[in-house]
């Protein structure tokens, strides 16, 4: 199902946006469980259809959480930003569709106004130049105009009208284009040929007020017909692509050699978690709370284990330090039938890995019954949080592997008994049944 956008304002300056509807609507209220990914994009299109752009935001980054290396939904997400007038969210996530592989026309175009809208002239130019055999001459030329390049703009849409394509929107867009580089009289002559007699004047005056300097985030505003000023927080964080990296960067992280870390003494409750323990202040990593664990309400008759990656040089241990107890370390192998763990994702929250896990179980029976695990990694200064699921034989968790990687998910398996480089369990809760 296509759905063509064609964005323009009521001045008569057109750039035109088509958008792909990700996926069939299936009906869902019966069963009463989450849309899935696709359904939630295609909703997304309904809204954005509608101008509904707080409901189209809402679905889209439902989308994008639940599958986020999908590029076209990437792009839904993107243009439903845009619609609500949020330039550098908007940017970003035209930027990530972009690199999962979606260099469309639309994408292009619809990046290079929102850096335009953002301020990012120069970076929208540079973008436009490098694509201008892909985009519309009409749609090309009037963007490198509002990014600053006027007089490339009038140049690659005089020569347009020249070879033939002597439309109202390539002559209206032409006009526009000679207003914002200051020549009037030019902008006048053109516009003539397409407004009536008595309408010029106030068409003028309006472009007038488009070309001053500090208009520039009004500019695009008017020429996309969305809400102007609005603030804009950027993408959220759990939405970037940095933190939902392909199967090769999850690897090419776990390989990272490290030291091995130094703990504290700690004390087993008897019946209770067992106190995480403090890293050594001296191995450069910041001191690591206990966590407050929750059960899992996809899989309640399973608990969550939290473990700690460092993945940074530390000093020497301190002689009174010594290895967390081996029966902490092996209880969550012990307590699964099978040795190997399944990897989902990769976050910059713990909290944001807890909110995937539960879209993960949602979307993915096969998890039912299996142990969360949050695992903390330092890399290169930067804190990640990745989600697994445990207690998974190596030929099932293969399996899991291909299920997850065939719904546009990144995922890769690997032996419980033999943790990834860095990785050291530090509390472990046996599942209550």
């Amino acid at each position: 199902m296509t759905m063509n956008r064609t964005i323009a304002n009521k001045r008569g300056i057109h750039i035109a946006l088509t958008t792909t509807l990700a996926g069939t609507l299936l009906a869902s209220c019966a069963t009463g469980t989450p849309p899935s990914a696709a359904i939630s994009a295609g909703l997304a299109q309904e809204a954005l259809a509608q101008g509904k752009q707080d409901k189209a935001i809402t679905h889209a980054e439902a989308a994008v959480l639940a599958e986020p290396r999908n590029a076209e939904f990437r792009a839904t997400l993107a243009s439903a930003y845009l619609d609500a007038g949020r330039f550098d969210s908007a940017a970003a996530t035209f930027s990530d569709a972009m690199e999962l592989g979606n260099g469309s026309p639309r994408v292009v175009l619809g990046r290079a106004l929102a850096l335009a809208g953002a301020g990012k002239h120069a970076e929208a130019a540079e973008l436009l130049n490098k694509h201008e055999g892909d985009i519309a001459t009409a749609d090309l030329g009037l963007a490198l105009a509002i990014s600053g390049q006027q007089q490339r703009g009038i140049m690659l849409m005089s020569n347009a009208i020249r070879r033939g394509e002597n439309t109202a929107k390539m002559r209206q867009n032409l006009a526009y284009s000679y207003a914002l580089g200051g020549q009037w009289r030019e902008a006048r002559l053109m516009a003539q040929q397409d407004v009536p007699a008595d309408k010029v004047g106030d068409r003028m005056a309006e472009w007038a007020m488009m070309a001053q300097p500090e208009a520039w985030q009004q500019r695009v505003a008017t020429l996309l017909d969305v809400p102007a000023g609005v603030r804009d927080t950027g993408q959220p964080a759990q939405l970037a692509l940095a933190n939902n990296p392909a199967i090769e960067q999850l690897f090419a992280e776990a390989a990272v050699p490290t030291a091995e870390p130094a703990f504290t003494e700690f004390a087993e409750p008897s019946g209770e978690l067992p106190a995480l323990a403090s890293i050594d202040p001296s191995a450069g990593i910041e001191r690591i709370e206990r966590p407050t664990l929750q059960p899992v309400s996809a899989a309640p008759a399973v608990a969550p284990v939290v473990q700690v990656a460092q993945v940074a040089p530390r000093a020497a241990p301190q002689p009174s330090a010594r290895r967390a107890p081996a029966r902490a370390v092996a209880a969550s192998a012990q307590q699964a039938n099978g040795t190997h763990r399944v990897q989902l994702g990769s976050f910059l929250s713990e909290a944001s890995a807890r909110r995937a896990w539960n879209i993960y179980a949602r979307k993915y029976p096969e998890l039912s019954g299996h142990q969360m695990v949050i695992s903390e990694a330092v890399v290169r200064g930067k804190h990640y949080w990745r989600v697994s699921a445990a207690g998974f034989a190596k030929s099932s968790s293969t399996a899991m592997c291909g299920r997850v990687k065939a719904s546009g998910n990144t995922c890769f398996a690997y032996d419980q008994s033999r943790p990834l480089p860095g990785a050291v369990d530090t509390g472990v809760q046996l599942a209550r049944r």
